[in-house]
């Protein structure tokens, strides 16, 4: 494999011909990714009205290796009914996630029971009849319903309410293992639990901040809008213990002068040590007080225990910050002089900030920096987490959550007369681990890959081969429908959001509301969300519910509801007919007022987490996602910016490699406090900080262990203590 010098570039319009042709043609796939509805892979919330390949400015063309991915899956052929005789459950569980993507369409419904050799088709009554079936032997809190991103608001919110009306809060969205912390910290610190900003902020900033993320990799749209940033002046700072590729230098496919010299990208980048962002927040803090470039009549106006944050920094050691960084003063006091000097700062962050035990306290040290300078609640600035899954803020705008927000349960009781049930709901961790015990008997998965997106693997196929029964509603096939199988395990083919029969809604991680048009099914079989949904709620619930199934079935409806209920939703009672997209009301604010209690921002004080101390074997573990990947679906074995043509690697500095005394392609094993992984090559890889790894995700979860950040039970992804043995010269 070719070693690159920039991301994006030719091999990305190489990458898309050869897709193309794997789709059926380059047309068929352009005409696909050109219809009228929102991108199918990240939250930037690409399409919509102003059809594909096109930003919410109406930009075009703004299209990414990540949506192409996802549309060719999408296009594949059938997979027939013989397949699953051919291909049966042991042979399964050896496939890679890239095996399992590549299969094709799931079209019938199918069945798996315990001690079968596999699965066979079952027809769509006796599949819903079952399920129907077994719902009704159980008692509510002994049945748990998870979301994914790649659903619509629509499907979210009916299949929520759904699971409320049979009586349950068990109700979890897929971002409680990734973004919750985010949510939490800023609901904490600013009221708000999305950004703070709209895409024009972007365009007006002159600093970004990009803090524990990889957006060339996994959200390469992101990467037109930095080259904007660059290309006027400004500055872009890295925070991570990776030096990625494309954050170094990108060429962007649509830009020809780009394309032809490349754009150069980071004007800073700090290498921390995994785990070490909070002690590198409160540097930049204090080296910005001792500049005197604070706003501290902004902080004592719109801001409350601001002055004992300030005294905090202010007493904490530059030796304490640069231990536990693992970055020096001067590297600090290099990025607080730009930031002192910027106008507007936008601050931007993804998993590496949240995947921690003190995951919320890393954003709220974000907070904290962007109000020490008065950078939230202006034009030009504020908070803007990446949103990885293009609906995943959307699913929880619309009561995803375990706990219902007061105005939505009571909007929904007032407006409908439906009633709810009041218990705490679990989080998607307590459910498998209520699973494992047997408290939990039906686990119901609207998309998404619940086994392969949690820690601890050997825990979590003990977990769900312990269900009575475990639905999936699914597009193709992954690792999930091989591992962690219950008594009883249906799989439900669904349409894509682009075979949709009806109109339905998506949110960007920029709060706006984007219609998709839906349109002609590739394939005889599968079925809309909406509908599967509706039906179950008649087969459940029959005249008896307050709810007409039949009008459910509707999506018209359901936005019906959705406007009712949900504050900032009220436009969407007619987007289906007049299409006009919008920002949902109340969450982006370009002046300081703060949805908290009082009004007024908190900023938090925090002690600085210790570093874990690494005996002679050992190192830091991150896991993360490649360029061929989209959350735990994997396109490519291959990870082109890293230079990585397999998966099944350890890539470590190699100052450690040779501390370890190992060679480059050593197989070795690798052990953490939850797991092992045998064979595993390791490498050696300047771009990494000494004392840190990475493997990929989610092969290496059986290495992450359940931990979890106390405020928002994310789990801890990153920062896992990992001891390395040598096998031998692979």
């Amino acid at each position: 494999m070719k070693k690159l010098k920039a991301g994006g570039g030719w091999q990305a319009v190489r990458y898309t011909f050869r897709k193309g042709i794997e789709a059926g043609g380059l047309w068929k796939l352009y005409k696909a990714l050109r219809s009228r509805n929102a991108c199918k892979t990240c939250a930037l919330g690409m399409g919509g009205q102003h059809g594909g390949m096109v930003n919410e400015h109406g930009s075009f063309p703004e299209v990414c290796k990540k949506s192409i991915q996802a549309m060719a899956a999408d296009m594949q052929p059938a997979i027939t009914a013989d397949f699953w005789k051919k291909h049966p459950i042991h042979q399964m569980r050896q496939y890679t996630p890239r095996q399992m993507e590549m299969s094709g369409r799931l079209i019938q419904p199918i069945l798996y029971e315990q001690g079968a050799e596999s699965y066979r088709t079952v027809t769509w009554n006796e599949a819903l009849d079952r399920i129907a079936a077994q719902l009704k032997k159980l008692t509510p809190d002994e049945t748990f319903w998870y979301f994914s991103g790649r659903s619509s608001n629509e499907a979210g919110f009916l299949l929520q309410l759904l699971a409320r009306l049979f009586g349950t809060n068990n109700v979890n969205n897929c971002s409680y293992y990734c973004h919750q912390a985010s949510g939490v910290g800023l609901q904490s610190t600013l009221g708000t639990g999305t950004a703070t900003l709209v895409l024009d902020d972007l365009e007006e900033c002159d600093t970004v901040f990009i803090i524990g993320g990889n957006p060339p990799s996994n959200h390469p749209r992101l990467m037109t809008t930095l080259m904007h940033v660059r290309r006027r002046g400004g500055k872009i700072i890295v925070i991570n213990p990776l030096r990625e590729l494309g954050l170094i230098r990108f060429k962007v496919p649509s830009d020809p002068i780009s394309m032809l010299f490349g754009t150069n990208i980071a004007t800073h980048y700090l290498q921390p040590h995994i785990g070490g962002d909070l002690a590198a927040m409160a540097g930049i803090a204090k080296a910005v007080l001792e500049l005197g470039a604070e706003d501290t009549s902004y902080m004592r106006e719109y801001c409350d225990r601001w002055e004992e944050y300030v005294a905090g920094i202010r007493s904490t050691s530059w030796k304490e910050i640069c231990e536990k960084s693992g970055l020096t003063e001067k590297e600090l006091r290099q990025v607080a002089d730009v930031y002192a000097e910027s106008k507007g700062s936008v601050f931007s962050w993804t998993m590496g900030i949240t995947h921690h035990t003190h995951g919320v306290e890393n954003v709220q040290g974000i907070v904290n920096l962007a109000l020490l300078r008065g950078m939230i609640g202006r034009k030009g600035a504020g908070m803007m987490p990446i949103r990885g899954h293009s609906n995943v803020q959307g699913i929880g705008s619309v009561g995803v959550t375990p706990k219902l927000k007061d105005e939505i349960f009571d909007n929904l009781q007032t407006h409908f007369g439906v009633r709810l049930p009041t218990q705490p709901g679990r989080d998607t961790l307590e459910c498998m681990e209520a699973a494992a015990r047997g408290e939990i008997k039906f686990t119901f998965c609207l998309g998404g890959n619940l086994y392969g997106s949690n820690p601890d693997s050997q825990f979590a196929d003990k977990a769900m081969a312990s269900l009575d029964m475990l639905v999936m509603l699914n597009t193709t096939l992954n690792t999930g429908h091989a591992n962690g199988l219950a008594k009883t395990t249906i799989v439900l083919p669904v349409l894509a959001r682009d075979e949709e029969p009806e109109p339905t809604t998506q949110e960007s991680m920029f709060n706006f509301v984007r219609v998709s048009d839906g349109g002609p099914r590739r394939l005889p079989g599968p079925r809309s969300e909406v509908h599967i949904i509706a039906e179950l709620g008649r087969r459940l619930f029959g005249d008896v519910s307050p709810i007409d199934w039949g009008e459910m079935e509707k999506t018209q409806t359901i936005r019906h509801w959705i406007a009712k209920v949900v504050p900032g939703y009220e436009q969407i009672e007619h987007v289906g007919a007049t299409k006009q997209e919008f920002q949902v009301g109340g969450r982006t604010f370009h002046t300081p007022v703060f949805k908290t209690p009082n009004g007024r921002a908190q900023m938090v004080s925090h002690a600085l987490p210790e570093l874990s101390v690494l005996g002679p074997n050992q190192l830091r573990l991150m896991t993360v996602r490649s360029e061929g990947q989209f959350n735990t679906v994997v396109y490519e074995d291959y990870d082109l910016y890293r230079h990585q043509e397999r998966r099944d690697v350890i890539l470590m500095h190699p100052e450690d490699l040779k501390r370890m005394g190992l060679e480059h392609d050593s197989l070795v094993t690798v052990t953490s406090e939850a797991g092992q992984m045998r064979g595993i090559l390791a490498r050696g890889y300047d771009d990494i900080r000494a004392g840190c790894a990475m493997m990929y995700y989610p092969e290496s979860n059986v290495l992450v262990p359940r931990s979890v950040d106390p405020k928002s039970r994310t789990p801890r992804f990153k920062n896992i203590t990992v001891t390395i043995a040598g096998e031998g010269r692979g």
